[in-house]
């Protein structure tokens, strides 16, 4: 009724209230990532409620225990499996906290709030949920409606919104009268409708589950049923193979930005610069024309604020030879249904090749910055051997021609111009000239020199000395100047022109050389265009580069985006692992049994099957982080229900000892072991199917990306609801995720887990009848 729901519902703020001071007290900075753990929080923190008002509502209405009994015993009943579920869902995220690498520090608020969350949600269903329903539950009523009493009720709101709307409070208003429409909607349509649930529908599916079960537990069928499931188990994971899904990183995001790079040689002048990037940018005003309405703006950068923000470590640093334009989008309803990707798409084909400039289209990429989706690296001790090799590299992958590859560059800039200034030793000496003397000068002269510093005030401002720009850019300028000193021999001041003692030459030179461990490194590197898939495109160059011979200490590896993706892959695989073994370890110490966790850990298993079956059905990617931990956090809920109702099979079997008189751990008649499993999966029914639906439906809007506006709809009855969006991209395989493996687990924990149990009692009677 709406009085549980209220007490189930009272878990939420409550949970949520002690989980923001601890996560207050630690410092935690409120930030997307955790928002989103607080909201897939939601799903999971009132299982623990709803099992306990479910168990002390029945308890009350049906074996007609008083109030504070009913709480008591309905507690009791269910505490050690609550914090057992709990423990082991908690075990499941706590491998999580270990996750040190960059991709941990981004995704690492996950396991820790969702541990604050459960760990509070734990001390409510057990602390305050019991106290408030043993206060304020009471008897099922199907009286009719009182009149009276809804009429004054939905009087007093209307009064009220009325009033709101007179002094102007539109939002007032309208919450109150919705709270009046809703009495009514309750009082007259709603609970008719859950009365007839609760004594028909649900009543007659609680009476087809249990001839289900009745069958499933006869004869054979136990056996056949777990080999059906593990044969269903590897179908899917044939059948997901076989639909060869798209694998990447993070999700494929619609751009919220576009970067396009323009990059001349360097040494270029920032004003030749400056005229390259407005032809681009004229050209990309063009290709947005048709798309006016999906963009917010363009912005250009010349000679600063050039580099990638999805490099690590990018710099901020002067680059004349460069410009960066950037253009934004609008948010996604916005767009009106205009795709930003095909909108890079085009900017990237349609984009004018000009000679000797470097054209680089990327957007805006989820995650931390990770480097780049091709990137090679070449390490070894001779330059010019690294130089040749790096060239062969770049020209087979070029002949090869692999769809997707946007350019490969190479980091080694190998034509920066650099004006040498030679020094005649011998005739500087004669003079009296220091070569410290002569670099001095030159740097002043380009660069400046602080001389002193004007105060305005608290302010000050230094004061720069160098050559007016008509002379700043003029070699023989610059090779004329007069160094200034006092003679050492005589004491009087001289003044000697630079050209008498040195001369100039014009080189090229390379930009910078790079090492990783102590090695000299080439890096040869791309983006992927939008749409192509970067996995594949790797194990393409992988399969090409497969037989590439290099010299003795020299080495070739794939790093960047990929590198970090197997490391990623490496750690949740180890995470999985650990997890189901610290549930096991907490499964043993409830139980006292080795068999009842097995069925519980296989549950978890066989739960991958909804999640293999949905991803290929839906043609959906696999996404590394995202479906990764969304198959760890499935770990920890699906054994929740497993939990509870081999737990309360546990109690049934000791309550007919007892009956029968018979020590703890004789073992019950097969008969009899089965009138247990019977009764409580029927009594498990309800809390099994209300945990797993709430889970369900707390996540479907995270899935689907389900916006609705409140407050315009009680202001201006405009919801302004859409579906999508860039936080569904990013947060929907985890989502869907956990929903098919659930749905799935659901039908598992109603019958495939009193059907293992069924088998494991069988041989566990077995094997003590062998040993007596």
């Amino acid at each position: 009724g709406l009085r549980n729901a209220i007490f189930v519902g009272l878990a939420i703020p409550l949970s949520m209230f002690i989980s923001f001071v601890i996560l207050g007290a630690m410092g935690t900075t409120m930030n997307m990532i955790v928002l989103f753990a607080l909201i897939l929080a939601l799903g999971m923190l009132v299982d623990n409620a709803i099992v306990v008002i479910e168990n002390i509502h029945r308890l009350y209405n049906e074996e007609g225990l008083s109030k504070l009994e009913a709480a008591k015993k309905g507690v009791g009943e269910i505490a050690v499996p609550i914090i057992s579920s709990t423990a082991t869902t908690l075990a499941a995220f706590f491998p999580l906290l270990f996750w040190d690498d960059m991709m941990g520090e981004f995704m690492g608020y996950i396991p820790t709030t969702l541990i604050i969350v459960l760990g509070s949600s734990l001390f409510v269903a057990l602390v305050i949920n019991p106290v408030v329903a043993s206060t304020f539950i009471l008897k099922d009523n199907r009286d009719k409606v009182n009149f009276g009493k809804v009429a004054k009720i939905t009087t007093v709101l209307l009064i009220i919104a009325a009033l709101s709307y007179i002094s102007g409070n539109l939002f007032m208003g309208s919450l109150l009268l919705t709270f009046a429409l809703l009495t009514l909607l309750n009082s007259f349509v709603l609970s008719p409708i859950s009365y007839w649930f609760q004594d028909s529908l649900l009543v007659r599916f609680e009476q087809f589950y249990a001839n289900l079960l009745k069958w499933a537990l006869n004869g054979y069928k136990p056996l056949l049923l777990l080999i059906f499931t593990g044969v269903l188990l590897i179908s899917s994971i044939v059948f997901f193979i076989f639909k060869s899904p798209r694998v990447e990183m993070f999700p494929v995001n619609e751009p919220k930005y576009v970067n396009v790079f323009v990059e001349l040689p360097i040494g270029s002048d920032i004003t030749v610069t400056d005229s390259i990037a407005k032809q681009v940018e004229n050209e990309i005003f063009a290709i947005l024309t048709p798309y006016n309405e999906a963009v917010s703006s363009v912005m250009t950068n010349v000679g600063a604020g050039t580099t990638d923000p999805n490099e690590i470590g990018g710099g901020k640093g002067i680059t004349p030879n460069k410009a960066r334009i950037t253009i934004n989008f609008k948010e996604y309803e916005y767009r009106k249904g205009i795709s930003t990707g095909e909108i890079m798409k085009m900017i990237s084909s349609d984009l004018l090749k000009i000679p000797g400039v470097d054209i680089s289209v990327d957007k805006n990429r989820d995650g931390p910055p990770m480097g780049k989706p091709i990137n090679i690296e070449i390490r070894g001790e001779d330059f010019e051997k690294l130089l040749t090799i790096s060239d062969e590299i770049k020209s087979s992958i070029e002949d090869a021609a692999i769809e997707g590859i946007e350019k490969l560059k190479v980091d080694l800039e190998l034509s920066k111009p650099e004006l040498l200034v030679t020094i005649d030793r011998d005739q500087a000496r004669r003079l009296g000239v220091s070569t410290a003397q002569v670099a001095s000068t030159i740097r002043t002269a380009l660069f400046g020199k602080e001389i002193s510093k004007f105060k305005d005030g608290e302010d000050e401002y230094p004061i720069i000395l160098r050559l007016d720009d008509s002379y700043r850019f003029s070699v023989p300028a610059l090779m004329n100047q007069r160094i200034t000193f006092r003679s050492q021999s005589n004491g009087q001041i001289k003044q000697i022109p630079i050209a008498t003692i040195a001369n100039y030459s014009y080189n090229n030179t390379f930009g910078s050389v790079n090492r990783k461990d102590m090695k000299r490194q080439v890096t040869i590197f791309s983006n992927v265009l939008e749409g192509y898939n970067e996995n594949l495109i790797n194990d393409q160059l992988k399969q090409l580069l497969a037989d590439k011979e290099l010299p003795p200490g020299y080495a070739l590896q794939f790093t960047g985006k990929q590198q970090e993706q197997e490391q990623t892959t490496a750690f949740l695989s180890k995470a999985l692992l650990i997890a189901i073994a610290l549930i096991t370890l907490i499964l043993v110490s409830q139980f006292n049994s080795a068999i009842k966790p097995i069925i519980i850990i296989l549950t978890v298993v066989f739960s991958t099957i909804g999640v293999f079956f949905g991803l290929a059905l839906f043609n959906m990617d696999f996404v590394i982080i995202m479906t990764g931990i969304g198959i760890v956090s499935l770990a920890g809920i699906v054994v929740n229900n497993a939990i509870v109702l081999i737990d309360y099979i546990d109690l049934l079997k000791t309550r007919k000892r007892k009956e029968l008189q018979l020590e703890q751990d004789t073992p019950l008649e097969t008969h009899i072991a089965m009138k247990c499993i019977e009764e409580g999966g029927q009594k498990r029914l309800r809390p099994v199917l209300l945990t797993a639906i709430t889970t369900i439906l707390g996540l479907l809007p995270m899935a689907t990306g389900m916006n609705i506006n409140f407050y315009t709809l009680l202001t201006e009855l405009d919801a302004q609801i859409f579906f999508g969006g860039d936080n569904a991209t990013f947060w929907g395989p985890m989502a869907w995720t956990v929903i098919f493996g659930l749905t799935f687990a659901t039908f598992l924990t109603l019958i495939i887990v009193p059907v293992m149990y069924l088998l494991a009692d069988r041989v566990n009677n077995k094997v003590l009848k062998i040993i007596s």
